[in-house]
């Protein structure tokens, strides 16, 4: 598929694949009603040099902080260990394991929400699953290593794909973003992965200029044709920080404001590092944009 998305041929491509309804997910013991709520997914960052500034250097601080998020009413828990800031430098496996998997192995003994690892490397998705994650979160969307599809499958668990530009910038980024998504999907169930466990992530601020973060959630309601929930990830990102000049720890507002609106539009789980004020903000958006009468 070329960067001409046509909506008629992405129609097409959906209902051979998994007609209308987004179904259920299930993760763990929990499973993901999709449409009835917004979900919140609360982040654990274990780098030092988070472009939040909220890295965390040991497991009990780690600990801590997810049960406070279990308080708070997340209702999943992604733990990385690899900055993704711009301009960062990748580490080794064996120091993202070091840095992941004993936290991940003290959460699943203590947390019985379900974990994600966010990772795009085979070997460390591949522990992760092995110590409690139940959930992988590609930021690369199966570019960089394909076999994650194939570990999410034999697992049967959920995957994040996440639309990345940082590769090869683009001019029209929807189409963009679709044209990657709808190539990670096919990746994904080629591989085995089932419909139902696919969610996908436009990836704001993965390769792409504040005008265009702006414009994804704007247009985010184009990634519906996809037929699978979308994950809106905003929380302290720059594309706030350049809007309001205001730094990461700051940018409460700015979340909360790219949060709500991205509900209107169809966000279905929302990654963020605030966790009480962003679940409040969840819930009352949810009153007005998802209401029966």
């Amino acid at each position: 598929m070329t960067n001409r998305v046509s909506k008629a041929s992405l129609l097409k491509w959906r209902q051979a694949r998994g007609g209308s309804s987004l179904g259920v997910t299930h993760c763990g013991k929990t499973a993901f009603h999709w449409g009835e709520r917004t979900y919140v997914m609360g982040v654990i960052n274990v780098s030092p040099d988070s472009f939040s500034g909220d890295g965390l250097d040991s497991v009990d601080v780690a600990l801590a902080r997810a049960q406070r998020f279990v308080a708070e009413g997340v209702d999943i828990i992604d733990v990385g260990g690899e900055s993704t800031r711009p301009g960062s430098a990748p580490i080794s496996v064996d120091e993202e394991l070091h840095r992941v998997i004993p936290v991940l192995e003290r959460l699943a003994g203590e947390i019985t929400l379900p974990l994600s690892v966010d990772t795009y490397k085979f070997e460390v998705a591949r522990q992760a699953l092995n110590a409690g994650a139940q959930m992988i979160n590609d930021i690369w969307g199966l570019k960089l290593e394909p076999r994650l599809a194939e570990l999410a499958a034999e697992g049967g668990v959920p995957m994040i794909l996440m639309g990345n530009q940082r590769d090869k910038p683009r001019r029209n980024i929807m189409p963009a973003v679709l044209s990657d998504l709808k190539r990670s999907i096919d990746l994904a169930l080629g591989s085995g992965v089932a419909w139902e466990n696919i969610i996908v992530d436009p990836g704001i601020g993965f390769g792409k200029t504040l005008e265009q973060n702006l414009e994804i959630v704007r247009r985010l309601d184009e990634l519906k044709v996809l037929g699978r929930p979308i994950l809106l990830g905003t929380s302290r990102k720059s594309m706030i920080g350049l809007v309001l000049d205001l730094p990461p720890e700051q940018r409460l507002e700015g979340t909360a404001a790219s949060i709500a609106i991205g509900i209107a539009k169809g966000a279905d789980m929302v990654r963020v590092h605030d966790v009480q004020e962003m679940v409040r903000v969840c819930r009352m958006s949810d009153a007005i944009i998802r209401s029966r009468s």
